[in-house]
């Protein structure tokens, strides 16, 4: 009988962190710039039965937008935006929702169609 040796098995996360470390980076920069702008926003489920949370946003593009809300939302959501001082409308859906603290939570949006200027 002839015993067979095998080498250890590398995790392949710290392969790929190794060889591909700068490249994971660039990756990971955004591909449009993102304006800081500070506007108060409405969000509204696109289930009727829901009423509007008012919101805050940190900074937007023309594709996303983050927020600043008292209010969660789940991965996915599908909801309407719109901008209370200005024009500004859109369709979007919920990428994350992070917790910053007692009642506040940071909403990053993936805006899908959307009308009007950011004022």
């Amino acid at each position: 009988m002839i015993a067979l040796s095998f080498p250890t098995p590398t995790p392949i996360l710290s392969v790929v962190r190794k060889s591909v470390g700068c490249l994971m980076q660039a990756i990971a920069r955004r591909v449009e710039e993102r304006l800081s702008l500070t506007v108060r926003v409405d969000l509204c489920s696109l289930d009727v039965r829901h009423r509007a949370h008012e919101a805050l946003t940190e900074n937007v593009s023309t594709h996303g937008a983050r927020v600043v809300s008292s209010n969660p939302w789940k991965l996915n959501d599908r909801l309407n935006l719109w901008c209370l001082p200005g024009d500004f409308r859109a369709r979007a859906r919920v990428v994350y929702c992070e917790p910053l603290g007692p009642n506040s939570f940071a909403i990053g949006l993936q805006l899908l169609a959307s009308a009007g200027e950011w004022k």
